[in-house]
């Protein structure tokens, strides 16, 4: 299918095209829309009560992310913060601790789930730049066995680590990790929102990164352009008990086949488009790198979100946000003076060139004023 856009009467290829006419959208890959072919699927999924286990295109999701991880089971969610508090609540009890990233979306972003809900804490060690923790780093912050300690329970990591701009753990590094902690009894969890990002970054395939953490979630509906849904995989006792808990959590749904339909598509077929989007990122990092009042690396941006700093351009992250908002390009704020660009599948070469033109006219006119 094919719509006529607002300016020109030009048809356009519908997975290109975003929300609203006219606007690059690179706030998240969140915002993706699914494809012509995840649509035909989920209007003729075959669904049953999920609840009762009786969906089969449910049933084939989490078998086939299963057998992609090489895990023994796997389970279906609404999102990414119920698999990740699901996976905390299992791993810990009342008072312990959870070791994770300061910039961590189970520190910033998921509402101190793991504290209301979950009844433990983070405990935030801040990496380097580049947001990938070292078994240095996390050795010191593990309680010692004393029982007026709080104890140590999880160490969660984040593959890729989205506010230190999409960086990547390397799999050995993570097996050092996991192999320390399982040493001293702790448990291992991996925040996988967007790890077959960081698979394509690394040449790398997903189980073979994740083969010793003792649980992952992944989300089906950033990069990989499903509409709804994560996936939790682990050991076929973790995820009976992890069933338990998303019901609790009121994610018990029914005829949910309708939203598999697009995440077996999504998690068969788009890992090998990825690289696309990875492409444009480093295009925008170096488009970004020669602007006037802007700072990036662009050889640290290895995946398909872009951080930089515009403390010297005349304009706090809200203002020059704001800017770009109303010459249609959607950026998002991550600090006072950090901007966020995240590519995906529904934004081409052609609105990366057009959002670096946009953004070049803000910068140039504000720098050109204060210089």
């Amino acid at each position: 299918m094919t719509y006529t856009v607002a300016k020109g009467n030009q048809l356009v290829d519908p997975d290109h095209v975003s929300p609203v006419d006219g606007i690059v959208d690179l706030r998240s890959d969140t915002v993706t829309r699914p494809s012509e072919e995840m649509r035909r699927a989920m209007a003729a999924a075959e669904v049953g009560d999920d609840v009762y286990g009786e969906d089969p295109t449910v049933n084939l999701l989490q078998k086939r992310a299963a057998e992609i991880f090489r895990k023994e089971a796997a389970l279906f969610v609404p999102t990414g913060c119920m698999g990740n508090l699901i996976s905390i609540r299992i791993w810990t009890h009342h008072g312990n601790e959870v070791i994770c990233e300061d910039r961590g979306h189970v520190n910033l972003y998921e509402l101190a789930s793991m504290s209301a809900i979950a009844g433990c804490m983070p405990r935030a060690v801040r990496a380097g730049e580049d947001g990938i923790l070292t078994w240095e780093q996390i050795q010191p912050a593990i309680r010692p066995k004393i029982y007026y300690d709080s104890q140590t329970a999880l160490i969660c990591l984040e593959n890729s680590s989205n506010m230190a701009g999409g960086t990547v753990y390397e799999t050995a590094r993570v097996n050092e990790i996991c192999d320390n902690a399982h040493a001293l009894g702790l448990k291992v969890h991996m925040d996988g929102a967007r790890i077959f990002n960081a698979a394509v970054a690394l040449n790398d395939n997903v189980a073979h990164m994740t083969a010793r953490a003792d649980s992952v979630v992944f989300c089906l509906s950033k990069g990989l352009g499903a509409p709804v849904g994560s996936m939790i995989v682990g050991s076929k006792d973790f995820i009976e008990r992890a069933r338990v808990f998303r019901k609790m959590f009121g994610g018990g749904m029914r005829q949910v086949g309708v939203l598999a339909a697009a995440g077996l598509i999504a998690l068969e077929k788009s890992p090998s488009r990825l690289h696309e989007d990875h492409e444009n990122a480093r295009r925008l990092a170096e488009g970004i790198a020669r602007l006037p009042g802007l700072k990036i690396d662009p050889a640290k941006v290895r995946t398909n979100i872009v951080i930089f700093d515009c403390s010297a351009s005349g304009m706090n992250a809200v203002e020059l946000c704001d800017a770009l908002h109303a010459k249609g390009i959607w950026a998002q704020d991550t600090g006072f003076y950090s901007v966020r660009l995240v590519t995906h599948w529904n934004v081409d070469r052609a609105g990366i060139e057009r959002s670096l033109v946009e953004l070049e006219s803000v910068v140039s006119r504000k720098v050109g004023r204060t210089a």
